[in-house]
């Protein structure tokens, strides 16, 4: 397990509202679309982070994390595991507070350093599934 139950707790309720969701595109049909309505419904504003840049849920997209020119507090990874490694590389640079690599996302030593650089971070989970458990 990647994420005891008090670290997802803490990524979701303490650790700020502006989550970057890398992957997102205006795709409806694509898991990080439904995901970043969820979020949005529970107080999160969602930054698309793709390559296509493109608006979604009314949020202006950026085509990385460094293109983003505000503070991110958590980054939600939405990329398969063999290019979400390079992504907390790159939330680490970005000052983020937390990494969450969704559902089927493994990346064991992207884990380890991005703890051992102070963030905190949730693999293989997904806060659409987990925020509602909150109460």
């Amino acid at each position: 397990m990647y994420g005891d139950e008090a670290t997802v707790r803490k990524i979701l309720t303490e650790l700020g509202d502006t989550w970057a969701v890398v992957g997102l595109s205006s795709n409806r049909q694509r898991a990080a679309y439904g995901v970043a309505e969820v979020l949005r419904r529970f107080g999160k504003r969602v930054v698309p982070v793709h390559p296509k840049a493109e608006t979604v849920h009314g949020e202006q997209g950026y085509a990385s994390l460094a293109d983003i020119p505000f503070e991110v507090d958590v980054v939600d990874v939405f990329v398969n595991s063999e290019l979400a490694g390079a992504v907390a590389v790159e939330a680490v640079a970005k000052g983020a507070a937390a990494v969450w690599f969704q559902l089927g996302v493994i990346d064991e030593d992207a884990y380890e350093r991005t703890r051992a650089a102070g963030l905190e971070m949730v693999m293989d989970r997904c806060p659409a599934i987990e925020i509602p458990r909150l109460g």
